[in-house]
């Protein structure tokens, strides 16, 4: 019988988070003024613990032994070989993925709620806010919030809110209150129904709800969390790249490529930046993070300075961006629809050590479906768009006749998705491919771009 899972024992589990930043130079984030950005100026919205962490360029940090005990609920994930998949694919790739859809909120983003909420609490935060997409992130930092006795608030964008009505569901169950975003609850929602009233909304207009509320409350006790991004949030997701190497050297193998999907950059960024650590040291290795033609940031957007949120709350951030202003086309994979992109991830890309790739809706659902008919675990529509690029890859190594071996993230399960998987059967899914139209509108975004000079186009 050939090995299907490869699994390390909870003491096998990495004891410290991989810091991306102590192996490449960033641009600094910047407030109004244009100038960079101190700890003090961020203290309104994240802890000082992890507002040390954001900056921190020590390229190792202790996870807290209380972290490890909540994270222990399960991980180490499963690495797992996709054996009945690469047959259907007739393919001599060996595809292997890192199942993070066994946490109880069904994805990877609960390896950062939980060490988020962990460092919160310590801090002595009673109350957290926050946006959320698809909905993963929403539920892992509720699942996370429960565990250490914190409340949470998710601003869950319209479309998804709508398309995904369990996701409230789990949040409420783990003791979450979710709303609709845009809301009537903070002057941006208010002010963006008052001009579009029908608006599917966006992470930005969501960010931008959650920060208000956080930094609105008088009390000082409610902080903001995001799931993505961040420099800290990358940091935390470190631990599935971590895993997957030390399961890798069980069988003895190595990756020749690394896939993962990117919205906001976190879970492609939690398998890859241990191996980008490698590459930069010298191993040969391709790095492709995926995202949807419908935004793509990576992939035509412009490298610059930019708001991570609609109404302008937070720090201008050095990174590929379609502009605050934008809104995306209500694609299923919610968690993708960001106009944004980790400043990490960005500057990977600006530099060549990652090669970003995009795909349509109905490539990533019939990866997905294919997957789910031979390995029998149905994927979010956020995975469906890494394993449609997992598909071309393999299919470029039958070409090739060479046998490589490829790894990726799967980020997440399918099950709060269903409806959009009925839609894919039923021929009521459809493909969108951002317009020159809605690309030109890049230079009125950035014409006033306090640092001009890292405008790869516009």
């Amino acid at each position: 019988m050939e090995v299907r899972k490869v699994f390390l024992t909870e003491d096998e589990m990495p004891r410290q988070w991989y810091n991306i930043l102590a192996d490449i130079k960033m641009n600094p984030p910047l407030g109004p003024d244009g100038k960079p950005i101190n700890p003090e100026d961020l203290a309104p919205v994240f802890p000082m613990n992890l507002i040390e962490q954001e900056m921190s360029t020590e390229r190792w940090t202790d996870i807290p032994e209380d972290v490890l005990n909540v994270l222990s609920i399960w991980r180490p994930s499963p690495l797992v070989r996709a054996i009945s998949f690469e047959k259907a694919l007739d393919t001599p790739a060996k595809i292997y993925f890192k199942n993070e859809s066994v946490s109880p909120p069904g994805s990877h983003k609960a390896n950062t709620a939980v060490p988020q909420a962990y460092y919160n609490k310590v801090f002595g935060i009673k109350r957290l806010t926050t946006e959320t997409g698809a909905g993963q992130w929403g539920s892992a930092l509720s699942f996370a919030c429960g565990q250490f006795g914190i409340e949470c608030k998710v601003f869950m964008v319209r479309v998804s809110f709508d398309q995904k009505p369990y996701r409230k569901s789990m949040m409420e169950a783990w003791g979450g209150n979710c709303v609709a975003s845009p809301s009537t609850e903070t002057q941006t929602g208010r002010d963006v129904l008052k001009e579009s009233p029908d608006t599917p909304g966006s992470l930005g207009i969501a960010i931008s709800e959650a920060i208000e509320q956080a930094v609105g409350d008088e009390s000082g006790q409610t902080r903001y969390a995001l799931g993505s991004v961040l420099n800290h949030v990358m940091l935390h997701q470190t631990i599935i790249g971590l895993e997957a190497k030390k399961q890798m050297d069980k069988i003895g193998e190595y990756p020749d490529i690394i896939i993962g999907c990117a919205g906001g950059g976190s879970n492609f960024a939690g398998l890859a930046y241990p191996y980008v650590y490698d590459k930069i040291n010298g191993k040969d290795i391709a790095i492709y993070p995926v995202e949807p033609t419908a935004c793509p940031t990576l992939t035509r957007a412009p490298f610059a300075y930019d708001h991570g949120d609609s109404a302008k709350y937070t720090p201008l951030l050095p990174m590929h961006s379609l502009g605050h202003t934008f809104v995306p086309a209500p694609i299923h994979a919610g968690g993708l629809r960001y106009h944004g992109m980790a400043p990490t991830v960005s500057q990977l890309a600006a530099e060549g050590i990652i090669e970003p790739k995009s795909v349509n809706q109905l490539a990533a659902y019939e990866a997905g479906v294919l997957l789910a008919r031979t390995e029998g675990i149905i994927p979010a529509p956020e995975t469906n768009h890494a394993l449609a690029y997992v598909v071309e890859e393999a299919r470029k190594a039958k070409e090739e006749g060479k046998e490589k071996v490829i790894l990726f993230t799967f980020s997440g399960h399918g099950l709060i998705d269903l409806a959009a998987y009925d839609k894919y059967f039923a021929g009521k899914l459809n493909d969108y491919v951002l317009s020159e139209e809605e690309e030109h509108k890049f230079e009125t975004c950035f014409e006033n771009n306090p640092k001009p000079e890292l405008l790869k186009s516009c």
